[in-house]
């Protein structure tokens, strides 16, 4: 059983909010990069770039990361468009859910072989269930559940948008 715990509107008034803090901590930038973890961790970058351009003069440069979240691990990251990563950049990753962190912890990979200005995370809902060193700088939703319940953030599925909780 499915059960809508934020509406679309409300999803999109959290974005909305975490583009004012982004832009908020980081006014003094020219440029961003929001790396979004393919699925609705990029559809969640995306409407977070709308966003930041529409509050902001910040140049926000978006970028879909592509691995097996089942199996980081074993999986290669890499970028659906040319991403190019130098020195003192500001670089935000983006997913739905934060959940053990292990996704995210994965996804730094790329990342850590640059000598970054910044690395943030944004995640539209936070879970809090942490096996991994892995923590949020930008939550739009914070959610106590048990293991065996499932979130579910739906942002590319005209009609049907929201967080559900199953």
């Amino acid at each position: 059983m499915r059960h809508q715990i934020l509406s679309f509107e409300q999803t999109r008034q959290k974005i909305r909010r975490i583009a004012y803090e982004i832009y908020e901590r980081n006014f003094e930038e020219e440029e961003i990069i929001l790396a979004g973890i393919a699925g609705q961790g990029y559809e969640f970058a995306r409407l977070l770039a709308e966003e930041l351009q529409d509050i902001s003069p910040i140049k926000t440069n978006l970028a879909e990361m592509l691995f097996d979240k089942e199996k980081p691990h074993r999986s290669q990251i890499t970028f659906r468009d040319e991403l190019v990563l130098t020195d003192g950049k500001v670089v935000i990753m983006a997913d739905d859910v934060l959940n053990t962190g292990r996704t995210l912890a994965f996804a730094l990979q790329p990342f850590l072989q640059h000598r970054l200005k910044k690395l943030q995370v944004a995640v539209i809902v936070d879970r809090d269930h942490r096996s991994f060193p892995v923590s949020a700088d930008y939550v739009g939703y914070a959610l106590s559940t048990t293991f065996n319940e499932h979130v579910e953030v739906v942002l590319s599925r005209e009609g049907e948008e929201g967080v559900y909780l199953k």
